[in-house]
This record gives structure tokens, C-alpha cells and sequence, in this order.
């Protein structure tokens, strides 16, 4: 059996998700789920960063001891994506003994090849990215541009990594492989960055009281970049696991894809180890036209819109709204609107509608004519070859333009009047494969939707009933 890999940012534990976490989680289950429907043997690895300073200053702000604070907080995480129907398979916790230990043998190769060394730093430290920034990627007022917060100026003695070694190493890879970074327009940005000239980084931190130490060096902790990104190691069973198979895709947010792109593909090059197959990049969700999040004061409870609507409805619109890779607005209203429109007259409506008139039928869905084998097959293909491509709102296009179909269908035939057994039978069939088929197709993107229709059919033998279930989507004033 083949295998697929996929990882989505281990995310930092100083707040609960937001609806950017939640955006950056649902593209990976949507391709993990795509893949196991295809026969794959999936791994999909998620989690939270326990390591980084911004736990400290949470847990101090929460008046906690820090693995207290770090237990609850893993579990609200956990929580929250059982709540929104994803399938990961590793749930990854920074402090877990394995990947202290897969952390510690990636220092050691980067040494081993000489890339790592001390050097004196002083720069402008932003504690949103957990980075240093220089001064002309700050906003005219001297602010981060995506944290509107101003850094502090930090000097000390660190661990550097040699990232200016890796710059032709990762032209050529990106020459190699074009597709190694997706949207194209996301590439193009990375490759722009490198062309203009890498710079070494700091890779520890002196005297930090939370963190993995740095071999040997009991006063520096490992920055947190070098530690987080080793989790992708980690979760593949280690520096073993990740030799065998490296992760096929890392899906990210737009505002980390530089350290996934750049940094994390020297750090393999470094440390002897195998490139994962690709990098994809969500843009930004914002909120009149600004960046939500955390530090900012303005992110959106994902679990909140999840109990208002259902967690298929806040899937649905994170996937259909805004194209893969641009920033979209989001706004209630906006969900709202889909709700109604999209699920709750479109899918919901024509589910209803077909399990109500073939609920005393007899069907043989495998017999399908009057263009329903053709307008199945073209949902199919379209659905599997947009989500390939990252485009999941096309994909989802593709299946409520077969529901449209059959709605068409059922108005022009009058299906309701039809008399004849075998006209009646000939005409619900078609609609019930439609409606199946549409059901398989949504599995990835709706799992609990789809899980709802498939289990409205009943199998005997060659024979298909069907049943009425409770509405789908029930419409929301």
C-alpha cells in the first residue's frame, strides 16, 4: 500500500485555535482524507508547540505553573479538532520525550556538517513570529506588518546556522522542482527572497527556562524554529521514519512559508536527510481587510461558528469562499449567505427532495440514463482533479453542479407525478446514484454530511432503499 504524509504547523499553545488554525487544518484533512479514499495508507500529523517563549509568558499571564498550563491547553487543541471532524493521525506535543530525542540527533548532523556555530546577535526581535526582523520589513511606523507590534531590540551570544551555505543548494532545488512550493504565486515570492541573498540565523537562545537544551550547552535552549520544525521528524517516526518516507505535503499559512520553504530544506540539506515532496500555503483570513489573530485582538472562534452552523458548514466555507493561496474577508454574514444558499437550498434541499419521493421505492441505481452516468462521471473526474490541484473551491463547484442537475431534472420530469412503476423507478434510480455518487465525492470536504447520506440507502442485494432523514442544513434566519 502507498503511503501519504502530511503535515499541517504545530501551532503555538499561548491561546485557543482561531479560524486561520482552523483554515490551515481542514486543507489537510481534505487531502488526507482524499488520499485514504484512494487506497493510501495516510499519516497526518498535527499539534502544538510547547517550546517556545510565548508558552512562558501565557503561562505566567495565566497565573499556571507551565506543564499544567501545557496539559490543558494540548487538550483544548485536541478538542477542538475532534469538534471539526479532522482525521488526524499524530497529535504532536513538543515535550514528548520523542521528539527531544529526534531534536537532539538533527543538532547533532547539522554540527557534524559544520553548520552550526556561535556568534554575538543584536537585532529587532518580534515575539509574534518568534523571529528576528530587520528594519525594512517593518511597517514606516517601525511595527511588524503582521502583528502591528513593535519588536525589541535583543543582543546576546547564540548558535547560528550557516542558512547563507544553502542558497544555491535551494535555487537549484527550486529550479528542479517547480511545483516544490504551491499557489505559483507563493513561489515566486520565496524564490525572490533567496535570489536576494541569505543570511545566517540564530538557531538558540541564552538562558531561556523553558525549551530543549542545546547538546553540550546547557545555556542556550534551541530556538524555537530549530525545534519546531523538527517536529515533521518527529512525526515520521524519527530521523529513520523521515529517511523512508519524508512528508509529501506540508500545508502552512502564508506568514510561516519562508521558514517551511527556505530554512527547513537547508536544515534537511544539513543535516544528510531527504526533502519533503511539497509546501503549500493558505493566505490570510481577515476581518475588514485585517490580518486576524491572536495578538491582534480580532480571531474568530472556529468552535463557536462550529456549534451555530455545524462543522461541515465552516468547512464548506473555508474551502468554497476564497481561492487556495489568496487572503479572504471573512465575516459571519458571508457564512450565513452559503449556509443558506449553497447548503441548506442547494445539497440539503436536494437530498430532502430525492430520499422523500424514492423512500418506497425499489431502486437500481447502477442503471442510470438520461445523461446522469455522464454528469456522475464529471462530477467525479472535475472534483479529483481541482482538489490535485489545490483548488477546492472548483472542487466543490464540481459537485453542486451535478446537484443542479438532478434539480433541473426533478422539476422538468416532475418526478412527484411521474405513474408509470417502471418510468418511476428508471427516473428516482438516476437520482439516487446522482445523489450517492455526490455523497462519495463530498466525503473529504463534508465527512459527517456525506457519512449522513450514505446511511439514508440501504442495500439488498441489487436493490437500493431509501429512507428520509432529518434535514441536512436546516435553514438558519
Amino acid at each position: 500500500m502507498d503511503k501519504f504524509y502530511i503535515t499541517t504547523p504545530i501551532y503555538y499553545v499561548n491561546g485557543k485555535p482561531h479560524i486561520g488554525h482552523a483554515y490551515t487544518t481542514v486543507v489537510a484533512d481534505v487531502l488526507a482524507r482524499w488520499r485514504a479514499a484512494q487506497g493510501m495508507e495516510v499519516v497526518f500529523s498535527t499539534g502544538v508547540d510547547e517550546n517556545s517563549q510565548k508558552t512562558v509568558d501565557a503561562a505566567k499571564k495565566e497565573g499556571e505553573e507551565i506543564q499544567p498550563y501545557l496539559d490543558r491547553m494540548a487538550e483544548i487543541w485536541e478538542a477542538a479538532w475532534r469538534k471539526l471532524g479532522i482525521s488526524n493521525t499524530d497529535f504532536m506535543r513538543t515535550t514528548e520525550d520523542r521528539h527531544l530525542e529526534t531534536v537532539r540527533e538533527f543538532w547533532k548532523r547539522m554540527d557534524a556538517a559544520g553548520d552550526l556555530y556561535r556568534g554575538k546577535y543584536e537585532g529587532l526581535y518580534c515575539k509574534g513570529h518568534e523571529s528576528f526582523l530587520k528594519e525594512d520589513e517593518l511597517t514606516p511606523e517601525g511595527l511588524c506588518p503582521d502583528h502591528a507590534t513593535k519588536p525589541e531590540f535583543v543582543s546576546e551570544e547564540n548558535y547560528y546556522f550557516r542558512l547563507s551555505r544553502y542558497q544555491k543548494p535551494l535555487m537549484d532545488l527550486y529550479a528542479a522542482h517547480g511545483d516544490f512550493v504551491a499557489p505559483a504565486r507563493r513561489f515566486s515570492e520565496v524564490k525572490s527572497f533567496v535570489e536576494n541573498g541569505l543570511e545566517d540565523v540564530s538557531f538558540s537562545r541564552e538562558g531561556r527556562e523553558w525549551g530543549i537544551p542545546v547538546p553540550d550547552d546547557p545555556h542556550q535552549s534551541i530556538y524555537v524554529w530549530a525545534d519546531a520544525l523538527v517536529s515533521y521528524a518527529t512525526g515520521a517516526g524519527g530521523i529513520e521514519g523521515w529517511e523512508e518516507h519524508p512528508a509529501d505535503i506540508h500545508a502552512v499559512g502564508k506568514d510561516i512559508l519562508r521558514f517551511h520553504a527556505v530554512i527547513w530544506p537547508a536544515m534537511l540539506m544539513s543535516a544528510g536527510l531527504p526533502l519533503p515532496g511539497q509546501i503549500i500555503a493558505n493566505g490570510f483570513l481577515t476581518a475588514g481587510g485585517v490580518k486576524m489573530g491572536k495578538s491582534l485582538g480580532n480571531a474568530v472562534d472556529p468552535l463557536a461558528l462550529a456549534e451555530r452552523y455545524g462543522a461541515d458548514a465552516l468547512r464548506y466555507f473555508l474551502l468554497r469562499e476564497t481561492p487556495y493561496g489568496e487572503d479572504g474577508d471573512f465575516s459571519e454574514e458571508k457564512l450565513r449567505e452559503r449556509y443558506n444558499g449553497d447548503l441548506a437550498n442547494g445539497l440539503g434541499n436536494f437530498a430532502a427532495r430525492v430520499l422523500a419521493l424514492a423512500e418506497k421505492e425499489e431502486l437500481a441505481p447502477a442503471e442510470t440514463d438520461d445523461g446522469f452516468g455522464q454528469a456522475i462521471a464529471e462530477m467525479r473526474r472535475a472534483a479529483a482533479e481541482k482538489t490535485g490541484e489545490f483548488r477546492f473551491g472548483d472542487a466543490l463547484a464540481a459537485v453542486w453542479k451535478a446537484i443542479a442537475f438532478g434539480d433541473r431534472y426533478i422539476n422538468e420530469k416532475k418526478v412527484w407525478e411521474i405513474k408509470d412503476p417502471a418510468e418511476r423507478r428508471r427516473a428516482l434510480s438516476n437520482l439516487a446514484a446522482l445523489l450517492e455518487g455526490a455523497a462519495e465525492t463530498l466525503d473529504p470536504f463534508l465527512p459527517s454530511t456525506s457519512a449522513k447520506i450514505k446511511e439514508a440507502f440501504i442495500r439488498d442485494g441489487a436493490v437500493l432503499r431509501a429512507r428520509k432523514i432529518p434535514a441536512l442544513f436546516p435553514r438558519i434566519a
